[in-house]
C-alpha cells in the first residue's frame, strides 16, 4: 500500500450515503417546488376574488339601476334626489384628462428615449437616468398639491377663465408623472434593435437623425406602441392627482378649463366612509371599478395584440 492512502477508503462516499443525500435533496426540491406552486395560486386566487366581488356588487347596482341606464345616461348624481347614475360623465372626464395627459407625455417621452438611445454619450446617460427615476418614484400626491398649487395658477395667468379646479392642470401634471414610464419603455423597444441595423445605415451615407426616425423607430415599432398604451393605461387609472386638482363635477363638456370628475376620483370620494354599506350608493362604487377594471383590461389587452401582431424577430 503506497503511503498516504490508509484513509481513502474512509473517505469515498458509501451507496446509503448517496441515497440520503439525493433523497434530502429531492425533499428541498419539493418543498422550493410546492412553495412556488402555492406562491402562483396565491396571485391567482386573490386575482378571482377581486373580480369575482366586483362582479358579484356591481351586479346588483345593474340590477336596481339598469345596465342601458348606466351605459347611455348622460348624468351622474348620486347625491341629488332623484339619483341618476349613468357612467358617461365619469367616462367623459377620465378619457380627458388621459387624452391631455397623453399629449404631454407621449412626445416628451418618445423624443427622451430617442436621446438617450441614440445620441446621449455614457456620462449624459448616467445623469438624465437617475433623474427620470427620481420623477417616476415621487408620490402621486405630491404631484397632485404641484398642480393645484404651482400648475393652476401659472395657468390662470394665461388663460384667465380657467377654473381653480379644471381638467387641463390635472392632465398636465399626469402627462409629466408618466413620461419616466414612456421613456424607459420605448428606450427599452430602441435598444432591442439590433447594432446592425444601425450600422448599415451608416455604411449607406444617413445621419444618426435618419438612422433614429427612419430605421431605429419603425423596427421598434411595436415597443413604442406598447409604451404608449401602457402610459395611456397608466394616466386612466392615476387617482390623486385628479383627486386633489381635478375637481368632482362630473359632466360631459369637453372643455378642459372647468372642474371634472373621473372614475377613480369618485371612487376616492365613496371610499371616505361615509357611504352605508349596501345602499345603492356603495354598490355604485363597484360598479365605476368594474368599468375602470375593464377599461384597462381592454388596453392591456390590446397593448399584448400589439406586440405579439407587429414583434420582429431579428436573426
Amino acid at each position: 500500500m503506497r503511503p498516504g492512502t490508509e484513509g481513502a477508503h474512509d473517505r469515498t462516499p458509501t451507496t446509503e450515503s448517496l441515497f440520503t443525500a439525493r433523497s434530502a435533496g429531492g425533499r428541498r426540491e419539493r418543498f422550493v417546488s410546492a412553495l412556488l406552486a402555492a406562491s402562483a395560486a396565491a396571485t391567482v386566487l386573490v386575482t378571482v376574488g377581486l373580480v369575482l366581488t366586483l362582479i358579484f356588487e356591481a351586479g346588483h347596482f345593474l340590477v336596481e339601476v339598469g345596465l342601458l341606464s348606466f351605459l347611455l345616461d348622460s348624468e351622474w348624481t348620486p347625491g341629488f334626489r332623484p339619483a341618476r347614475y349613468g357612467i358617461l360623465p365619469l367616462l367623459v372626464g377620465t378619457l380627458k384628462v388621459a387624452a391631455i395627459a397623453s399629449v404631454v407625455a407621449l412626445p416628451i417621452g418618445l423624443l427622451t428615449a430617442i436621446y438617450l438611445s441614440e445620441y446621449a454619450d455614457r456620462r449624459a446617460r448616467a445623469l438624465l437616468k437617475p433623474l427620470l427615476e427620481t420623477l417616476a418614484g415621487i408620490p402621486t400626491v405630491v404631484y397632485g398639491y404641484f398642480a393645484l398649487i404651482v400648475v393652476t395658477p401659472a395657468l390662470r395667468s394665461v388663460l384667465p377663465g380657467i377654473e381653480v379646479f379644471n381638467a387641463l392642470s390635472a392632465g398636465i401634471v399626469v402627462g409629466i408623472m408618466i413620461i419616466p414610464m414612456v421613456s424607459s419603455l420605448s428606450e427599452d423597444a430602441f435598444r432591442a434593435v439590433p447594432r446592425s441595423l444601425r450600422d448599415g445605415a451608416f455604411a449607406l451615407g444617413a445621419t444618426r437623425f435618419e438612422v433614429a426616425w427612419r430605421i431605429v423607430l419603425p423596427a421598434a415599432a411595436s415597443g413604442v406602441v406598447a409604451a404608449f398604451i401602457l402610459a395611456l393605461s397608466r394616466a386612466i387609472g392615476e387617482t390623486m392627482i385628479v383627486a386633489i386638482a381635478a375637481g368632482d363635477l362630473a359632466g360631459l363638456s369637453l372643455d378642459p378649463r372647468i372642474a371634472t370628475q373621473t372614475m377613480t376620483a369618485y371612487i376616492v370620494q365613496m371610499s371616505l366612509g361615509d357611504t352605508p354599506r349596501g345602499t345603492i350608493e356603495y354598490q355604485s362604487l363597484f360598479a365605476v371599478c368594474m368599468t375602470l377594471f375593464l377599461l384597462t383590461l381592454a388596453l392591456n389587452a390590446t397593448s399584448q395584440r400589439i406586440v405579439r401582431r407587429f414583434r420582429t424577430v431579428y436573426r
